[in-house]
C-alpha cells in the first residue's frame, strides 16, 4: 500500500509543512509496540463539513483589505483545492464581535416588522459570503445565530447582561428570526440550520440572553411553529449553543416526545474544557440528533495571543476528541480579525486564522489555519470517521473512511519529543515521526 503524509513541524526557519510519501509494508513479525491500528470496516457517523464565523468584525478588517488579499483568503479558506469550508455561521443583530449594538429592528410598537432593516448585515458580512461562495464555485450551508433579543423584549431592558425574553414577546421574536431567515434566501443563500440562541447560559458584558430549560422548551415550540407557518421547516433547529459541560442536561431537560422531532441537534462550544463524555451521553442517548461544533477559538484573555504551537495544539487537542466523540461539523470562530484580534466592542480579543494588519497592509496567515488544513483539505463531507486505538495519550488521532474510498489519518503530538509512530492496517505497517506539538496527516488509497 502506498499512501503521502503532509507533515506541519517547526524548524529552525518556522513552522514548515511538507509532503512525502509514506510506504506501507508486511507486519510480518506481529509488532507490538508504538502502535495506532485503523479499522476501515467499522465507521460511524457521517461528516458533513467545517466552516467558520462570518462577523461584523470580521467584514470590518475584510474591508480595509485589499482585492488581491480578499480574493487570497477566501481561496484558501473555502476552494476545494484548499481548505474546502463549505458552511458558515452568522450572528443575528450584534455580537461581541460587531463594532458595536445595533438591531435590525429596535421598535416597540412595530408590531408587523414593518421597518425590519436588513442593511447592516447586507452591507457588512454580505460581501464576505459572496466572496466565500465564488471561492467555493458552490453554496454554502448557512447556520443563523442569535446573541440576543432587542432591548425592549427583555426582562432587563438591554441587550447586554443576560435578562430574560419576555413571555409576551416570544411570537414577535419568533417573527423576527424568521424575517432574518426570509432575507438571506431572498438574495439567494441557503440557510440550513438556526440556533436557538448563542450561550444560553451565559451573563456577558456584550449582547447575551439567559434562557432556563423551561424557557427555551417553551420557544422552542413558537419557533418551530413559526417556521412552518412561513415555509421554511427545511431551516433546522439546533438547541443549547454553549459549552460541553452541560450540554447533556439541557438537552435531557429541553426534549420531549412532543417536541423531539422539532430539535435537529444540539451545537455546543470549547470554552469550559474537553467534556468529550458529555458528546458520547448525548450520543447513546439520543441517537437520531446531529452534534455540531458551532464555536471554538483561543481568547487572549484565557490563553494569552501566543501563535506558537501551543495554541494550535489546544484547537487540535479539541477538535479531534470533538470528532472521536460524535460531532459531524465543526465552525471556527471569526474568519478574519486585525493585528490586535479585533475588533470588539467589549475588548473580548481572540485568535483567528488569518490576521491583517492594518498598519503595514499585510494578511498574516496564522499556525492554526495550516493546522485546519490539515483536516479540512483531506476530510470532505460525506466521509465517514472510522474506528482506531493508539499506544498513548500523548498523541491525538482521528481517521476517516472518505467517499472516493481513500482514508485519512489526522496525528498531533502532545509531547515536547519526537513520537514514533507505526500505523497499521490490514496486516501492513508504515513507520513514521510525529514531531513535537506538530501534525501529520495520512492519506491515500489504502484498502
Amino acid at each position: 500500500m502506498q499512501a503521502n503524509v503532509a507533515t506541519t513541524a517547526k524548524t529552525e526557519g518556522g513552522w514548515q509543512t511538507n509532503i512525502a510519501p509514506l510506504t506501507f509494508v508486511p507486519d510480518v513479525d506481529g509488532v507490538e509496540k508504538q502502535l495506532i491500528n485503523l479499522y476501515p470496516d467499522i465507521t460511524f457517523e457521517p461528516w458533513e463539513g467545517f466552516g467558520c464565523a462570518l462577523t461584523e468584525a470580521s467584514g470590518s478588517v475584510y474591508a480595509q483589505m485589499s482585492r488581491a488579499q480578499q480574493v487570497e483568503m477566501m481561496r484558501t479558506y473555502f476552494s476545494p483545492d484548499e481548505m474546502g469550508y463549505n458552511r458558515v455561521r452568522i450572528h443575528l443583530d450584534s455580537c461581541d464581535f460587531s463594532t458595536g449594538l445595533y438591531e435590525a429592528d429596535g421598535d416597540p410598537e412595530d408590531v408587523t416588522l414593518a421597518r425590519f432593516d436588513f442593511s447592516r448585515t447586507e452591507q457588512v458580512i454580505l460581501p464576505m459570503l459572496r466572496e466565500a461562495e465564488r471561492a467555493a464555485g458552490r453554496s454554502l450551508k448557512l447556520m443563523l445565530s442569535p446573541w440576543s433579543p432587542p432591548a425592549y423584549m427583555k426582562s432587563n431592558g438591554q441587550r447586554c447582561h443576560g435578562g430574560h425574553l419576555l413571555p409576551e414577546y416570544y411570537g414577535r421574536w419568533a417573527e423576527y428570526l424568521c424575517r432574518y431567515i426570509l432575507e438571506f434566501e431572498r438574495r439567494g443563500f441557503s440557510v440550513e440550520r438556526i440556533s436557538l440562541q448563542n450561550e444560553t447560559k451565559a451573563v456577558q458584558t456584550w449582547d447575551s440572553c439567559v434562557y432556563t430549560p423551561e424557557e427555551e422548551k417553551a420557544f422552542l415550540s413558537v419557533l418551530s411553529n413559526a417556521l412552518k407557518s412561513h415555509g421554511l421547516e427545511h431551516v433546522q433547529i439546533f438547541i443549547w449553543d454553549h459549552n460541553k459541560e452541560r450540554a447533556f442536561e439541557r438537552t435531557a431537560a429541553v426534549m420531549d416526545e412532543e417536541n423531539r422531532s422539532a430539535v435537529a441537534g444540539v451545537a455546543c462550544h470549547w470554552y469550559s474544557g474537553d467534556h468529550f463524555e458529555s458528546l458520547d451521553l448525548l450520543r447513546m442517548r439520543y441517537p437520531e440528533l446531529r452534534l455540531i461544533l458551532s464555536e471554538s477559538c483561543i481568547e487572549f484573555c484565557f490563553f494569552g495571543n501566543d501563535s506558537s504551537g501551543v495554541n494550535a495544539q489546544r484547537l487540535t487537542h479539541e477538535l479531534i476528541g470533538d470528532m472521536n466523540h460524535g460531532i459531524t461539523a465543526f465552525y471556527d470562530w471569526n474568519l478574519l480579525l486585525d493585528e490586535t484580534g479585533g475588533p470588539n466592542h467589549v475588548g473580548n480579543l481572540c485568535w483567528a486564522p488569518f490576521l491583517f494588519d492594518r498598519g503595514s497592509k499585510t494578511l498574516l496567515p496564522q499556525l492554526i489555519q495550516t493546522f485546519y488544513w490539515h483536516f479540512s483539505h483531506f476530510i470532505p463531507a460525506g466521509s465517514r470517521r472510522i474506528a482506531l486505538s493508539r499506544y498513548t495519550d500523548l498523541v491525538d488521532a482521528t481517521a476517516y473512511r472518505c467517499p472516493d474510498g481513500s482514508l485519512t489519518v489526522v496525528l498531533s503530538s502532545r509531547s515536547g519529543e519526537t513520537l514514533p509512530v507505526l500505523l497499521r492496517l490490514n496486516g501492513q505497517i508504515a513507520a513514521l515521526q510525529l514531531p513535537p506539538e506538530g501534525i501529520v496527516t495520512v492519506y491515500g488509497q489504502l484498502c
